[in-house]
Order: C-alpha cells, then sequence, then structure tokens
C-alpha cells in the first residue's frame, strides 16, 4: 500500500500545526520552508483539510492557519480515507472490474482487500496526538528547516539586487 502525495502532505501539515500551540496561526509559506514542498501543492492541500473541517483559516494581515480540532479528534484512519483518491491496489478493485481474465476466479482480491481492511484498521487506532509524543522534538527540526529556507531565501534575494 503506497499513500499518494496528497495524502502524504495532508498528514505533514497537520504534524506541523499539531507541533505548534493551538491557537498559534502558520502561513503556507512557513510549511513549505519547513518541509521544502511546493507552497502551490501545499494550498491545494490546506484547501482541502480546511473543507474536511481539519483546518481553520484566518484571512487578512498577520493570518494564516490552523488546527480547527484538537489533535486527539483527528483520527489517522480518518484522514487517510478522506484524503486518497481510491484504494483500488490492483485493476479489480475498481467498480469496473478491470480486464483482467482471471477475475471470476481470482482469490488475491479478497487476500488484498484483508490486507487493506487490517491497514485501514491500524490507521483507525491512532490520532495526530500519537503522532505527536515527541511535540518538542518535532517542533524544533521544523523550525530549525524553516528558518534555514528562509536565510537561504534572503541569500538569494540579496544576490539577485
Amino acid at each position: 500500500m503506497r499513500l499518494t502525495l496528497y495524502t502524504d502532505y495532508s498528514l505533514r501539515i497537520l504534524m506541523y500545526l499539531g507541533a505548534k500551540q493551538r491557537e498559534e496561526l502558520t502561513t503556507i509559506q512557513d510549511i513549505s520552508s519547513a518541509y521544502g514542498i511546493s507552497k502551490n501543492h501545499l494550498m491545494k492541500v490546506s484547501h482541502e483539510l480546511g473543507k474536511a473541517g481539519y483546518l481553520e483559516t484566518v484571512r487578512g494581515r498577520g493570518g494564516g492557519i490552523r488546527l480547527a480540532l484538537a489533535p486527539g479528534m483527528i483520527n489517522i484512519g480518518e484522514v487517510v480515507r478522506r484524503m486518497e483518491d481510491d484504494f483500488y491496489l490492483v485493476e479489480c478493485f475498481n467498480p469496473s472490474g478491470g480486464s483482467c481474465p482471471i477475475s471470476p476466479v481470482c482469490r488475491l482480491k479478497g487476500v488484498l482487500g484483508k490486507a487493506l481492511h487490517a491497514y485501514l484498521k491500524v490507521l483507525d487506532e491512532y490520532t495526530l496526538e500519537d503522532l505527536l509524543m515527541n511535540r518538542d522534538d518535532l517542533r524544533a527540526i521544523l523550525q530549525e528547516r524553516s528558518s534555514g529556507a528562509r536565510q537561504q531565501d534572503a541569500g538569494y534575494q540579496d544576490s539577485n539586487s
């Protein structure tokens, strides 16, 4: 099972925001700098997280995003289900059935279905709070990366002036 980058970025945004104080606002630029991910990609992902009720957006000068729910209320399995396009591990999982000639007698679909169910069941056992047990360490690394990226950007701008 492999998660899409969209889901990966969703989880990273949630972890970044969870590492902060709940009321503290963060910009997409800060998250982009910390992870080295395109700001445009993160805008799309954060928009979907907001529509799903995980993020709160504050507009205007000094605005940003923050968690809309306590980390203990954000279930990882639920986030993954919400953010993934589909769980078609093999073509026969697709509602159209695909074109595999052995599909009517194949037992692989049942085995993979059981594996997928177990995978999601494990994710359902965890909340964002569980992923933040090392919150101080996580915050330190993310701040360091974000600060380093801002210094590089400043250096780049100075050299182009």
